[in-house]
């Protein structure tokens, strides 16, 4: 693999124009298609072969009007110190319909006073605005109409705030926290990279990339039914891992520069060994999202191809685009930082014995030479790996502990900022109709045997009024047919609350079609809930043996380990079980709520735990991926267990840290949106990717292997014969260039080894200088070379 990648990068190099000529005709194709596309649809939580789903259907074919697709508005009048009847007040709320029913796209608009929607004790109403377009096809002067007719209508003696689908979010709050995460990201590059040129190519092909695969879910949101969501997710995720996959292969490339390479070699190598770890990791995020699919949940599905195809087209542009762009930089990427790591290299090569020309460093190594923080780090978790390890977990452990109280729902107008005027109308409607008029349930009465729908739903009608739990059922809605009938159903609580659910399950008995004659069919948002928590419940196991299943055997490949993708697997379980634990505590407990920006505590979106669990066991595979194959590639090359762990952390420790910080950023970034669905995926990924990157990836995984020794290495010889060798270290690309090139430790190093104490581990952590990088020795000329080394094969 390696080798195949490494000509690709170097092909890329040479036909740097073309290569780059194809993606901007690819992006220019795809950028084409989308502006002739029509608007996204809006997001769809239909859920297949559930009661919930049936129900709708059967609306669709009895009540064509009721499920009508335009948007819809709920302007909501209140009278704070008298009636809305009065005359007065009754005035100003006719003259505010009178203004609504003019606005662009305005297909109705119903008059509270004329369809009795009006509360008790005549404090409140509200009237029902209809549009004929869509939510997602509705214009600025519709939406800006509606805003502004609400804000001219209040007063002292009346207060108006308007809720629906047709209240647009505020889309700007969500563009400046995206260009805040990528800001961030710029800054992490900069700092990595320590030149413009160098940090700005994975912002480049990251956007690239988002781009392109942005266009081609717009060109195909209209027949695959992709809504505006789904491409906020693709954005999300693309450009993490697009900056991410870039700056591993960029890091790669300069280090490759500084030991001597040519450009077009640096770009091969850098493409075959840092290239053959993209490709993996993106394979394990393409797996983990495709696998939504399993949940059968249609939007859940959509959101998982959709962003698995940005990925994808991530990977590609980082072996192909990122080669030919470092081409046509040329001598802009590299020089400087090349000729510092060369002179680091020539130091710790006159630190040495002297013996063999190995480049190590005996005594500890150069004090000129002061080893980075990631290495500092490794040596105090490898010194004392158990209580690390111990500390670690029950860190995590305690993290978790809100997840035990996870419940799930569906994002409604409550859940949004306090300061919304959607929050604002859900609390009058609320406070004026009871606590349960914002999620009534719909019964849907269906007469059997030609039976009268109406009959049956009065005879329904009556027994549920004397149930408790439900405030009011007004009269049912029938067909032109007569064969179906729709019961509104109101509870007395909330529709997150226990109670509610509770009656759901009571209104699904049997003897309630007994008593009716009918099949009836309970529909509503709370019901929708129970059966996309039940959906989600039962896919769950298959999910998980699904995804973790073939990103173990893929594991199995990359690291010719069986305890090393076990311990990837038991470590991501940690970091998504704490990472919902953190959701819970801020979005269903409500700390540090109003710092987020949650509107009101409440059940955290069904959707979220195993959308969660499929995306960050992706990222947390690119991790694992990125920083065990450095160490692998070490442990090859014949380091100890605990050196290469160490010579892991010299080589990819900082593009680890500065990888995990962009992934944080961008997600982070999300978390200003107006859409609570998008708030609370940014939130949760963000967490989890701290947690996972810091708390597992660089303290869990340096504690493990190191207890573990040399059996995190071993692969049963029956299993060995028959696992496919990719190759992603490079072994055998090094061994075609010689055995100069392959960054090998001498035999001196191994007799000392062998012969050292295992609590000598000031004399192990010395090695860790060049496992898998040829180290500098000055020659007569002054010169740098590649010192001879022997290889050890597992």
């Amino acid at each position: 693999m390696a080798a195949l990648l490494s000509k690709l990068g170097q092909f890329s190099f040479r036909r740097r124009w073309l290569v780059a000529l194809l993606w901007a005709a690819v992006l220019a194709l795809a950028g084409v298609l989308a502006s002739r596309a029509p608007a996204p649809p809006p997001d769809d939580f239909s859920i297949p072969d559930t009661e919930v789903q049936r129900a709708y259907d059967l609306l669709d074919e009895s009540f064509p009007s009721l499920n009508a697709d335009g948007a819809t508005a709920r302007v909501v009048f209140k009278a704070p110190e008298g009636k809305v009847t009065a005359p007065e007040i009754r005035g100003a709320v006719e003259e505010t319909l009178g203004k609504l029913s003019e606005a662009p796209q305005v297909g109705q608009v119903v008059d509270p006073f004329t369809a009795k929607s009006v509360s008790k004790d005549e404090s409140t109403a509200y009237a029902q605005v209809s549009y004929e377009v869509p939510a997602a096809e509705m214009s600025d002067s519709a939406q800006n109409s509606l805003l502004e007719t609400v804000e001219e209508a209040r007063s002292a003696d009346l207060t108006v705030e308007v809720g629906g689908n047709a209240v647009g979010g505020s889309k700007e709050v969500g563009h400046r926290s995206e260009a805040i995460g990528l800001a961030m990201a710029a800054v992490v590059l900069v700092i990595t990279f320590g030149a413009l040129i160098a940090a700005g190519l994975p912002m480049l092909t990251a956007l690239l990339g988002v781009a392109i695969g942005i266009c081609t879910i717009t060109a195909l949101a209209d027949p695959l039914g992709l809504s505006s969501t789904t491409s906020s997710l693709a954005t999300m995720l693309g450009l993490a891992v697009g900056i991410d996959y870039a700056l591993f292969v960029v890091s790669r490339y300069r280090g490759e520069l500084a030991r001597g390479r040519s450009r077009e070699d640096a770009a091969g190598v850098a493409v075959g060994t840092a290239g053959s770890a993209v490709l993996f990791a993106g394979l394990t995020v393409i797996i983990a999202l495709a696998g939504l699919g399993v949940v059968g949940i249609p939007v859940l599905t959509k959101m998982g191809l959709a962003a698995a195809g940005t990925v994808g087209i991530a990977v590609l542009i980082a072996l192909t685009l990122v080669p030919a762009l470092l081409g046509i930089a040329g001598k802009r990427v590299g020089p400087t930082q090349a000729r510092q790591l060369r002179r680091r290299l020539l130091r710790r090569a006159r630190a040495t014995d002297g013996v063999g020309g190995t480049g190590t460093d005996p005594a500890g190594g150069d004090p000129a030479v002061r080893p980075g923080l990631g290495v500092r780090w490794a040596r105090f978790v490898t010194r004392r790996p158990l209580a690390v390890l111990l500390l670690c977990v029950a860190g995590l452990a305690t993290l978790a502990v809100p997840a035990s109280e996870l419940e799930m729902g569906l994002p409604d107008d409550g859940s949004k900022a306090e300061s919304t005027t959607q929050h604002r109308a859900y609390d009058l409607l609320a406070e004026g109709f009871g606590p349960g008029f914002n999620g009534p349930l719909m019964a849907v009465v269906q007469a059997e045997d030609g039976g009268d729908a109406r009959a049956a739903a009065n005879r329904l009608a009556t027994q549920l009024g004397d149930m408790d739990g439900v405030a009011t059922v007004p009269p049912p809605r029938v067909s032109d047919k007569g064969d179906t009938a729709v019961l509104n159903v109101i509870p007395t609580s909330s529709p997150d609350s226990k109670e509610t659910a509770d009656l759901v399950h009571t209104l699904r008995e049997p003897d309630l079609e007994r008593d009716s004659d009918a099949r009836v069919l309970v529909s509503g948002t709370t019901a929708m809930n129970i059966d996309v928590s039940q959906k989600l419940s039962d896919a769950l196991v298959p999910y998980l043996t699904l995804v973790v299943g073939l990103a173990f055997l893929l594991l199995i490949a990359v690291f010719r380990s069986l305890l090393v993708p076990l311990k990837a697997a038991l470590g991501f379980l940690l970091s998504i079980v704490a990472a919902l634990g953190a959701v819970v505590a801020v979005f269903q407990w409500g700390w540090l709520a109003s710092f987020v920006g949650v509107g009101e505590p409440g059940p955290v979106m069904s959707i979220m735990p195993i959308f969660m669990i499929g995306v960050v066991f992706g990222l947390a595979m690119d991790y694992e991926v990125f920083l065990v194959t450095r160490m692998r590639e070490g442990y090859v090359h014949g380091l100890s267990p605990r050196d290469a762990v160490l010579s892991g952390f010299e080589h990819s420790a900082r593009a680890v840290t500065a990888a995990a910080l962009i992934m944080i950023s961008v997600f982070a970034g999300f978390i200003g949106s107006s859409e609570q669905m998008i708030k609370t995926i940014g939130f949760g990924l963000a967490t989890a990717v701290v947690l996972d990157a810091f708390a597992v990836r660089m303290t869990l995984v340096p504690a493990v292997l190191t207890l573990l020794g040399h059996r995190a290495w071993r692969l049963p010889r029956w299993l060995d014969r028959i696992t496919p060798n990719f190759d992603v270290e490079g072994e055998k690309l090094h061994a075609k260039e010689g055995p100069g090139a392959a960054p090998q430790p001498s035999q001196e190093h191994e007799d000392r080894h062998k012969d050292s104490r295992p609590a000598d581990d000031d004399a192990s952590a010395s090695h860790v200088g060049g496992p898998q990088e040829p180290v500098a020795t000055p020659s007569a000329s002054g010169s740098a070379s590649a010192s001879p080394a022997t290889s050890r094969r597992t």
